[in-house]
């Protein structure tokens, strides 16, 4: 495990703050000096579950971070550790103490050590197999969960998921281009956990756009399996109009060149969220006018800038979920007394939260609902042609 640094909290409200935007904050945080850039900061260290015990500490509330800071998915998680120590930082807290801890080695082994440390709220895991395994005992000990996950699924009784929706950027796209005029859609969507939550928000979001759904073709990731199912979107008995490639943008380069060759040569291609984490394959011409509807990045690339001058590196796209809830932790403990259990209520607040990643609030399933814009793939630059409601009035 490893402790974040806590550091004096700024006379201006969260509130206030939140309301006038990252990009102020940022621009004048601790974390991003001026002129050239300073020395690289080594990530913060981690100790391992069995070495030794906390400091004594009555005067913050303690949260507990869960990632992998070992394994395949090291790199991700302390990216998102990072970046929810710059939002302590940024935010010049004085109330909450963070400790990380490695679900790499073991997720229920994790929550059974921050349990044991006192910690009131856990941030993560990242996994949603690792969100199941610690539910319970978080649940049975009063704690909340939010987790990074997207699988909406392990939602619910006291477990908050706060990653990125499938289903919602299917929802706004198709109702984008439902709008637009694209009454027909087809779909291709990969085996697996996402492809079948992919399938299901596609049949949802088609019907409550009182549109049509004429073909929905599964795959397996190689190449034989992709050309099948595209030749079986060709077969259909009725011309589709869109098509959703339910995957990320570089299996849709490959499945585009099949879809014009096989199937239709005009029909406009969709995509899901998972396109954002790939700028660079957005510039490919094989996507050139595709839509997909994904959060806003603009105040990300602020967060990014200064996550490199801080860490020598990009961080992963993730990290806005790390500086995200810890912005949420920070607002919330203004009101959350000492020695008491984390205030979850607080988290359904209606009117919904700003971060880095825009406008967001948890819902009654538990799941984080997202104000999304819809962008086009140009090989000149991703283009916005429907921003983001900047709060859920505005929905």
């Amino acid at each position: 495990m490893a402790e974040a640094p806590a550091y004096r909290q700024p006379r201006s409200s969260f509130r206030i703050w939140a309301m006038v935007g990252l990009s102020l904050l940022l621009a004048n945080c601790t974390v991003v000096p001026k002129g050239k850039p300073g020395p690289v900061a080594p990530p913060p260290p981690v100790e391992k579950p069995d070495s030794g015990t906390l400091p004594s500490d009555q005067a913050r509330h303690r949260v507990a971070l869960l990632v992998p800071l070992t394994g395949s998915n090291a790199a991700v998680g302390q990216s998102i550790a990072n970046a929810a120590t710059m939002a302590l930082i940024d935010t010049g807290n004085k109330s909450v103490r963070m400790t990380t801890y490695d679900t790499a080695l073991g997720a229920a082994a994790a929550a059974t050590r921050a349990l044991a440390d006192g910690n009131r709220l856990f941030l993560g895991p990242l996994l949603s197999e690792d969100a199941v395994a610690i539910a319970a005992a978080a649940r049975k000990a009063g704690v909340p969960v939010i987790s990074y996950s997207n699988d909406a699924a392990v939602a619910g009784n006291g477990l908050f998921v706060m990653g990125f929706s499938p289903a919602q950027s299917i929802d706004r796209v198709v109702h984008y281009a439902k709008g637009k005029g694209i009454k027909r859609f087809a779909a291709l969507v990969p085996s697996g956990v996402y492809g079948r939550n992919a399938s299901t928000a596609i049949i949802r979001s088609v019907e409550s756009a009182d549109a049509n759904l004429v073909a929905m073709k599964s795959y397996e990731r190689n190449a034989k399996s992709l050309q099948r199912a595209v030749a079986d979107l060709g077969r259909s008995q009725q011309g589709y109009e869109g098509v959703l490639i339910a995957d990320n943008a570089r299996l849709a380069i490959s499945a585009v060149p099949l879809i014009r060759r096989m199937s239709n040569q005009q029909a406009r291609v969709l995509g899901t969220e998972l396109w954002a984490a790939e700028p660079s394959a957005l510039t490919s011409p094989v996507l050139a006018g595709a839509w997909f509807a994904s959060v806003s990045d603009a105040r990300y690339r602020t967060l990014a800038t200064a996550y490199r001058r801080q860490f020598g590196k990009a961080p992963f796209r993730l990290a806005s979920l790390g500086y995200d809830s810890m912005l949420l932790v920070v607002k919330i403990a203004r009101d959350w007394k000492m020695g008491e259990r984390f205030p979850a209520d607080r988290l359904r607040d209606e009117d919904g939260f700003v971060g880095v990643d825009g406008a967001f609030r948890f819902g009654p399933n538990g799941v984080a609902q997202r104000a999304l814009e819809v962008d086009e793939a140009n090989p000149a630059g991703v283009r916005n042609v429907s921003p983001a409601p900047s709060n859920f009035t505005e929905q």
